[in-house]
Order: C-alpha cells, then structure tokens, then sequence
C-alpha cells in the first residue's frame, strides 16, 4: 500500500538517492517541520521523497529496523518505506511505524508537537489513543550530531 501512495506523490516531488544524503535530507525535514532531530533514526536509507505542494514524504531503506528510545524506554519498528504527510509540528497519516507497548505493536498514525507544551511530543494511533512524551527523548545525542556534522 506505500508503495501504491509513494507512487501517486512522485511527480513534481523532490527525490533524492544515496544513504549520505538520504540521511541529510531526512535531518533537514525533521528541523524545516520542526520535529526532533532522533525522531527518525533509520539506517541505509536508499530514497527520500518530498512532495512539498502536497506535503506528502517518504523514506525507503534496505530494511526493518527496530530502534529503543531509551529515555523513554521504548521500542519502535520502523518499516522498510515509512510514509506520511507533513506540516509544521506534525506528522499525519504516518505509516510503516509501530511502537512496542508490553507485549504488542501499536501502530503510530500521527506525530505532534503539543501545542500547549512544547516540550511535549505525541504519538498517536488510528484508533485516537495519544501518548505523551518529553521532546528531548527525540533529539540526537550531542556526540552522535557532532559526527554527522564533522561528516559534512
């Protein structure tokens, strides 16, 4: 189903290839929307999409990852195409993303920083369900920002 959605945002989308700068441009979405930096930690990410008069964007990698947010002690799966549409503060219709909540998979539908607490962050599932959760649980740890930048 990505696929089939990917396919319908590609024209007049900016595309971009190769892991280095896939990894750039996916930074550089997360700060323009003004979404924490650690928000999306995917590896060997091959294509980023972003069709900016529809808001729609996509990430393709080589594979499934599953990260822990140790702040908040949790883990997240992150498919290989993870999709959504995008404006400030906030991620809709997110798909390809599952957080871990004792024994089961939720599926996280939408990403919000709380307009009432911006130091808040909120996940959302299909169902209207909402958690909570400090930004900076988000953000890249100074070292590992530091290394992307002396990359560059």
């Amino acid at each position: 189903m990505a696929t089939q959605l990917i396919a319908t945002h590609r024209v007049n989308a900016e595309i971009y290839h190769g892991e280095d700068l896939c990894k750039q441009k996916s930074l550089e979405l997360l700060d323009e929307i003004c979404l924490p930096n650690g928000l999306l930690p995917l590896d060997q990410i091959t294509e980023v999409g972003y069709n900016r008069s529809t808001g729609f964007v996509w990430l393709k990698t080589g594979k499934k990852k599953e990260h822990r947010f140790e702040a908040i002690r949790r883990t997240v799966s992150y498919e290989s195409e993870v999709t959504a549409f995008v404006e400030k503060h906030r991620m809709r219709m997110v798909t390809g993303v599952k957080s871990k909540e004792l024994f089961f998979w939720i599926t996280i539908s939408d990403i919000f920083i709380d307009e009432n607490d911006s130091a808040k962050i909120c996940f959302g599932n299909p169902s209207g369900i909402s958690r909570s959760f400090p930004v900076s649980a988000f953000q890249l740890q100074d070292e590992e920002q530091e290394k992307k930048d002396g990359d560059q």
